[in-house]
């Protein structure tokens, strides 16, 4: 991941991934600071969501609980046309890497799941000519891709964790003898696994991104 990372640098593409909600506590957009993400153990770019979420852990702590939370992740500067329009799709490849990262039960990109809730009006991204005499979008519901492809914007993802499962309440379980039995974890384990999950995201996005970007060299005219 890390040297996809580099190859995508020297074109001018950069992958950066954060902690967007733990449990309950969501980041405020309106509010981001992204040299927060390095400041707090939760790689949250929000000082004050950070600050909440880290009260919120404590308590989880203190109930012997665990809870999940999302990561977000944004591809900034990849060209338009990487991916391909039905096999191999953009959105569907970065799909499949995120998910398969041990304990992701959720992808999203773009709206993602708002956009079910939405309407055709609101959702489609509008085109207009920049100041470079350039298409660009007035909006980014899409997330950065349309028909299976980059459009030329900012690809934004999302990826939903769950509670980390080793918790140190009672729990109820089956033996191999198939005995109902009880079982109390014992030993140290972190409340929430998010933080250590986000150079994860952020590894899976840069090979997926870098690995399309190769294949789709030799498919453009440029």
């Amino acid at each position: 991941g890390a040297i996809a990372a580099k190859l995508l640098e020297s074109l001018g593409i950069t992958v950066q991934a954060y902690t967007s909600a733990v449990g309950p506590v969501k980041i405020d957009h309106s509010h981001m600071d992204m040299e927060e993400i390095s400041k707090n153990c939760l790689y949250m770019p929000d000082r004050a969501a950070a600050a909440e979420a880290e009260s919120y852990m404590e308590d989880m702590m203190q109930r012997r609980d665990s809870c999940g939370g999302v990561v977000e992740c944004v591809i900034r500067g990849l060209p338009a046309g990487v991916g391909e329009p039905v096999f191999d799709k953009l959105d569907a490849a970065l799909g499949k890497a995120v998910m398969s990262i041990g304990a992701v039960k959720g992808f999203e990109i773009g709206d993602g799941f708002e956009a079910a809730a939405s309407l055709g009006s609101r959702n489609n991204d509008s085109f207009v000519i920049g100041k470079d005499k350039k298409p660009q979008k007035v909006t980014n519901h899409s997330g950065g891709t349309l028909g299976g492809m980059s459009d030329g914007s900012t690809i934004v993802m999302r990826a939903a964790f769950k509670p980390t499962p080793s918790i140190s309440q009672v729990q109820k379980t089956v033996d191999r003898y198939g005995k109902e039995q009880e079982i109390q974890i014992k030993g140290r384990h972190d409340p929430v696994i998010v933080p250590r999950a986000v150079v994860v995201v952020e590894a899976m996005a840069a090979l997926t991104a870098a690995d399309l970007l190769l294949m789709s060299m030799t498919s453009r005219l440029d």
